[in-house]
C-alpha cells in the first residue's frame, strides 16, 4: 500500500477547467471517498490519478514517486469502473486472469492469485462460468476479484455501484468495507451517493466546481460543515437552511430573527462575534426538530408552530416537511402517528445543535 499526494493539481479541457488546483494528501492504507455534484471534478480527479486523463498542471505523486508521465501500467494502481468492463465471452477465470497472462505471469502464479482472490470475493464457485450469466454483484465482486490479483498499491472505484438496485447496493458496500479491512490496501473511492461515502470512508472529501470544499472524517465533516454547501450536501434529508439576521430574543438573549419576525435563540459562545442586523444562513438538521411529544426532547429547545406541507413515511419515522422563518424545513418523527397535510404542529428545535453560516460567502461561522 501507498499513499497518494496532490499538489496544485489542474485539468483543463479548452476553456473550461474541470479542476482548479487542489491538493490533497492520502494516507498509505486509507479510504478515501470523493464525494459531489455531478460536474464538480471528482471523477476526473480519480482518472488523473490513474493516468487515463493527462495533468495540465500540478504533480501526482503515489508512494512518493511522482507519476504525472508515467503509464497508467505502471503506476501501481488497478481500478474499479461503474460498468464493469468485463469481457463477455471469456469464463470468470478467464476475466480475472487477463491481465496477469498479458503480463506473462507463469500459469502456476495466475492461478495462485485468482484462486486466492476468488476466495475472499466468495467466487470459486463461479470461476468456470461466463460473466453473461452472471447477476449485477456477482460481476461486480469479478471487477473487483480482477483489481485484486494485480496486488496494486491503490485501489480505485469510479462510481462502482450506481448501476445496482438499492437492496444490492446496500449489499455491496458491506462487501467493499470488509475488503478493504482484509486487504488494508489504500483506496479512493469516487461516489455521487453522500450515504456511501458517509459508511465507507475513512475521509471524505467533498468537491465543488473543481474544488475541494471540505475534507475530513464522516462525522467530522457532519457535525461540523465548513461551508453552507457542505451542511446542504452531507446528510439526508439535507439540512435545512433559515435566512435572518443577528438580533435579540424577547428576553435579551443573542438569536436570529427569521422572516415573519420569529426570532431563534443561539449560543453565542459557539460562534463568532456577530453584531445585530448581520446577515446570516442558520441550518438546523431534520433529527434536531422533533414535534412536540414524539422523540427524546431536547434540553435547550425553541418552541414553534407550523402547518405540515408533506409528510414521507418511512415506517419507523415519518419525515415532516413544514414551512417555518419563509423557508420549507424538515423534521423527522419516531414513534410516528398519522400526520394529516394542512394540520398545524408544536415543534422543538434543538438550539444547541444550530450552524451559522456566513450569508454572503456560505462559510460557516462556528468557533
Amino acid at each position: 500500500m501507498s499513499n497518494v499526494t496532490l499538489r496544485e493539481l489542474v485539468k483543463v479541457y479548452g476553456r473550461q477547467v474541470a479542476v482548479k488546483g487542489i491538493d490533497l494528501e492520502i494516507e498509505a492504507g486509507s479510504f478515501v471517498a470523493f464525494v459531489g455534484p455531478s460536474g464538480c471534478g471528482k471523477s476526473t480527479t480519480l482518472r488523473m490519478i490513474a493516468g487515463l486523463e493527462s495533468v495540465s498542471h500540478g504533480d501526482i505523486s503515489i508512494g512518493g514517486r511522482r507519476v504525472n508521465d508515467v503509464p497508467s501500467r505502471d503506476r501501481g494502481i488497478a481500478m474499479v469502473f461503474q460498468s464493469y468492463a468485463l469481457y463477455p465471452h471469456m469464463t470468470v477465470y478467464e476475466n480475472m486472469a487477463f491481465a496477469l497472462k498479458v503480463a506473462k505471469a507463469s500459469r502456476e502464479e495466475i492461478d495462485r492469485r485468482v484462486r486466492h482472490a476468488a476466495e475472499i470475493l466468495r467466487l470459486t464457485d463461479y470461476l468456470d462460468r461466463r460473466t453473461t450469466a452472471l447477476s449485477g454483484g456477482q460481476r461486480q465482486r469479478v471487477a473487483m476479484g480482477r483489481a485484486i490479483i494485480r496486488e496494486p498499491q491503490v485501489f480505485l472505484f469510479d462510481e462502482p455501484l450506481s448501476n445496482l438496485d438499492a437492496q444490492l447496493r446496500s449489499a455491496m458496500r458491506v462487501e467493499i468495507k470488509r475488503l478493504h479491512q482484509r486487504l488494508g490496501t489504500t483506496a479512493i473511492y469516487v461516489t455521487h451517493d453522500q450515504i456511501e461515502a458517509m459508511t465507507m470512508a475513512d475521509k471524505i472529501v467533498i468537491m465543488r466546481d473543481g474544488l475541494i470544499e471540505q475534507a475530513g472524517a464522516p462525522l467530522d465533516v457532519f457535525e461540523r460543515p465548513a461551508t453552507r454547501f457542505v451542511g446542504q450536501f452531507i446528510g439526508s434529508p439535507a439540512m435545512t437552511i433559515l435566512d435572518g439576521t443577528i438580533a435579540r430574543t424577547g428576553d435579551g438573549r443573542p438569536g436570529v430573527r427569521l422572516a415573519g419576525a420569529e426570532t431563534v435563540p443561539i449560543d453565542a459562545d459557539a460562534f463568532e462575534p456577530l453584531a445585530e442586523g448581520t446577515p446570516v444562513s442558520l441550518g438546523i438538521r431534520s433529527e434536531d426538530i422533533v414535534p412536540e411529544g414524539h422523540g427524546m426532547p431536547p434540553e435547550r429547545a425553541h418552541r414553534f408552530t407550523a402547518q405540515v406541507n408533506l409528510t414521507e413515511s418511512l415506517g419507523n419515522e415519518t419525515l415532516i416537511f413544514a414551512e417555518f422563518g419563509g423557508a420549507d424545513l424538515t423534521s423527522r418523527m419516531q414513534r410516528p402517528r398519522p400526520v394529516e397535510e394542512g394540520e398545524t404542529l408544536t415543534f422543538l428545535m434543538n438550539t444547541e445543535r444550530l450552524h451559522l453560516f456566513d450569508a454572503a460567502s456560505g462559510r460557516s461561522l462556528r468557533r
